[in-house]
This record gives C-alpha cells, structure tokens and sequence, in this order.
C-alpha cells in the first residue's frame, strides 16, 4: 500500500484507490494507495479544480495519522503498554473514598501501637506478687518490646518492599494480636515470650506508618502525624486508666488480654487497603537506591533524639505507678494518674507537629517540650507527695510533644519518602535499643538503693542530654539524597 489515503467524502479531498479501509478525519471510510495514483474525479465533484497543494496537505495529514496508527498497532503486536482510561486514572492519584480509608486504616492501627504496653505498667505490682519476679524482671515486660522495636525495626522496610507496604501492616496486626493473647496464656514463660511477639509487631507499624505518611499525605505530613499520634495517646491514656479496674474484676490475665479486641477493628479496616493496594515497589516506602543516613550527624542528632524520649517515656510508663505506690498512694489511683500522664500529652502530641511544620526550624518547640518533661521529673524527685497530679500532668505534655516531634523529624528532616523511611528504620533501631535498658536499669537502681531517689535523679540527667539532642535535630536541614554529596551547607542541607 502506498502512503496516502484519503476519505471520500465531498468534505475530503479526493479519495483514491479503495484497499484496506482505515478511517478519515470525519469517521468516513479511507482508502490508501500508492503516490501518483491515477484516479477518475466524479462529474461535477466541486474539488475538481482544486490546487494541487490543497489536496497535497490533507493527504499528508492523512498519512500522519495512518502511521500513527500503524505505529500504535506494531507497539501493540511488541506488547508495549498504550495508555487506557484506566492507566489515565491511576495517574490521577487515588480515589477519595480510598484516601478515606487509608486515614481511618492509620489512625486504628496507630490506636493499636501503645495500648499492649501501657496497659500492663499498672498491673506490674499484681504481675510481679503472682509469678514471684524482682522489679528488675519486671521492668522487662517493658524492656522486652523495646529490644524487638531495635532489633526488628531495620527489616520491616525489606518486608514492606517484598510484600507492599499494606500487607505488611495488616500481618503486622495479627502478629500483635496474636501476641497479647500469648502474653495472657498464663504462664511465666508464655507472659515474656507474648511480650517479644507483640513488640515485633509494633516495631513494623511504628517504622512503617511515617513513610506512609510521607507518602500518602505528601503536603498535610505534620496534620497527618498531629492525627495519628493524638490517636494512638487517646487510646494509651484509656489502657493505662482501664487496666487496674478491669483487673480487680477479671484478673491481670483477663485485662491483658481484653486489648486484642480493638485490633480486629483494624485489622477489618485494613483488608479493603490490602485489596486496592498498588504493587509492592510502588506503594511501599522503601530505601531502595538510598545510600542510608548512617553517615549523617543529622540522622544521629534525630536518632539521639528518638531514643532518649524513648528512654524517658518507657521509664515513666513503667515505674511512674510504683513510684506513688511508695508515696503511700492505691494503686487505682495510681493507674489513674497514670492514665491522666497520658491523656495530658495528648494536647502537645497534635499541636506539637503543627507547630514544627510552620517554621524551618523546631528548635523553640524543642526546648519547650523538654522543658515541661523536666520540670515533671524534677516535681517528683523533690515534692512527690504534694503535687502529685502537676508533676504527672507536666509529664506528660512534655513527652507527648517529644514523641511526636521525634516522628516529625522522620520526614522533615528527609528529602523524599524513600528517605524517610530509611531515617525512621535507623532512628528507631538504634534509639529503641537504647530505650530498652531504661526499664531494666531503673528498676534495678531501686532494687539496689531501696527508693526512687537515685533513678529521678539520673532521669533528670537524662532529660538535659535530651534537650541538647533535640537541638540538633530541629535545625533547619535534610539528610543527603541518594545523588547528593555526603554534607552540603546551606538551609535545606546538612552544615
């Protein structure tokens, strides 16, 4: 066939030969036909005496779009992808009704993350009468999740590469449901061994849930993260309160146990996720090409950072109940100012990343964070017994802002969600093995001095290597890009 085909119709220049028909500009059929064809004009056609030029345009017009299509038609026959309504509409990004349910999926998997271990810091004193265990021990129900959080927290970005990052955090809601039953079976070997499980489970969500932050919600990163920790304090603060009540009823076993119900929520909001996910290089956030931050002071400044709130909270979650236990306080209402320690930093857990995404630097928001946790700690090392309700409430809005500037600093401080989420695996694989020996070491200090005076002390200490961390941390800077150099100076760059 020759190049040219043209339409028939009176509107068309001049048809030529008929072959194989393809379509004119009209949606009338076109024949091709080879260059210079001879062809009869019909009598009295009106384009009979139109200028060569004329008909020469259309036709090469014609022929354009003759190979276009048999362009198209070859890239079809060598299996090459053709844009479709669909792929059109993948491109435009995902369907409200999806965005939905990604925010409610994060904020219950969030609601999911603290309540299996504040739950239990109000029951050590019943856990510890019934198996016979030191306050050391003890302080391992606390220690042992965060030795999973460190140890774990590097391979959850290679599992949500493997399998996406959806199902990874829907396997990780029935690992952790099924550790909180485990850690209620009932016997001594069954508690700690639970206590590993769920805190492999918590480790995934607690690396995973920034980069999809980062991801999901590229531009709303800090009212995202305000969202899901406000969230996941809510449902810390009604563990902490609960625990103690429901235990004088149905036994420390029974209590434990009641906090795997709320996963099944979750676990039934994140199915339609895992049904709609994209592939797993694509949805995951992952570290694929990212050289890593471990060259970076930033990534440590951040990770610094994150395992010394770790430390501080953990240590609080733990002891703070036995510490007003030995002020001559019951043990409900002990649980209760715990609970209120936790329901208190759920103000700064929000206001806290807002507050940090207004401004290039934290460093305000910083010390005012830290200043609050310290003025709690001192509160209780000096006047325990007299203001105990202003001590625990300083606390904790001090800590609930810490922790939630720690998971800010996540994606701030990273350039890209890939990033992100190779920060987050770093700073809270180091930071949470550093957190794990707070529960241990405190409990064994009092063990040791026979008060808590000499662990308040140290915790004070701890609280200003905290601020001087956090310092770093929130000045205005990222991390190096895969393609950038190790350290550029300037306000987006590491100085």
């Amino acid at each position: 066939m020759g190049p040219s085909a043209l339409c028939y119709h009176r509107r068309c220049t001049p048809a030529v030969v008929r072959a194989p028909v393809l379509r004119g500009f009209h949606g009338h059929r076109v024949a091709g036909s080879t260059p210079q064809d001879p062809r009869r004009r019909r009598p009295g056609s009106r384009f009979r005496d139109r200028p060569r030029a004329v008909s020469s345009s259309f036709a090469g017009a014609a022929t354009l779009g003759a190979r276009g299509l048999a362009t198209q038609g070859s890239r079809l026959a060598r299996g090459e992808h053709v844009a479709s309504e669909s792929g059109r509409a993948a491109r435009r990004g995902p369907s409200s009704l999806r965005v939905a349910l990604l925010v409610v999926g994060i904020l219950l998997l969030a609601a999911n993350l603290r309540t299996s271990l504040t739950g239990v810091a109000p029951l050590i004193g019943q856990i510890r009468a019934d198996t016979g265990v030191s306050n050391g021990v003890a302080g391992l129900l606390t220690a042992l999740p965060l030795l999973a959080f460190g140890v774990l927290s590097p391979v959850a970005p290679a599992l949500a590469r493997r399998i996406g990052i959806e199902r990874a955090l829907l396997a990780s809601l029935f690992v952790l449901a099924a550790g909180i039953l485990l850690r209620s079976a009932g016997s001594a070997a069954a508690l700690f061994l639970g206590t590993v499980v769920l805190g492999a489970a918590i480790a995934a969500g607690n690396v995973l849930l920034p980069g999809l932050v980062k991801q999901g919600f590229p531009e709303r990163t800090g009212l995202m993260t305000s969202a899901y920790t406000t969230t996941m304090g809510i449902a810390a603060a009604l563990a902490a309160g609960a625990s103690a009540p429901v235990a004088i009823g149905v036994g420390w076993r029974a209590s434990l146990a009641l906090w795997a119900l709320p996963i099944l929520v979750a676990i039934v909001a994140w199915i339609p996720l895992v049904w709609g996910a994209r592939p797993s290089d694509e949805s995951a956030p992952t570290s694929r090409g990212v050289s890593g931050p471990w060259r970076s002071p930033l990534a440590w400044q951040v990770t610094l950072f994150m395992g010394l709130q770790s430390l501080v909270y953990y240590v609080t979650l733990t002891w703070l109940p036995e510490i007003l236990q030995d002020e001559g306080m019951g043990v409900s209402r002990a649980g209760w100012l715990l609970a209120l320690s936790q329901a208190s930093g759920i103000a700064t857990m929000f206001l806290a990343p807002m507050l940090a995404g207004r401004k290039p630097s934290q460093r305000t928001v910083v010390t005012a964070a830290v200043a609050l946790n310290g003025a709690g700690t001192l509160g209780l090392l000096v006047a325990g017994d007299t203001a105990a309700a202003l001590w625990v409430v300083l606390l904790g809005l001090g800590q609930g802002a810490c922790f939630s500037l720690a998971l800010t600093f996540f994606a701030l401080r990273a350039p890209d969600p890939e990033h992100a989420a190779a920060l987050s695996g770093m700073a809270q694989s180091v930071g949470y093995l550093l957190a794990a020996s707070g529960p241990f070491l405190f409990g064994a200090l009092r063990d040791a001095t026979g008060a808590w005076t000499v662990p308040l002390t140290l915790l004070l200490a701890l609280t200003v290597c905290l601020l001087i961390a956090g310092l770093g941390a929130a000045r205005d800077a990222q991390i190096p890009g895969s393609n950038a150099p190790a350290s550029r100076s300037g306000p987006r760059g590491e100085a």
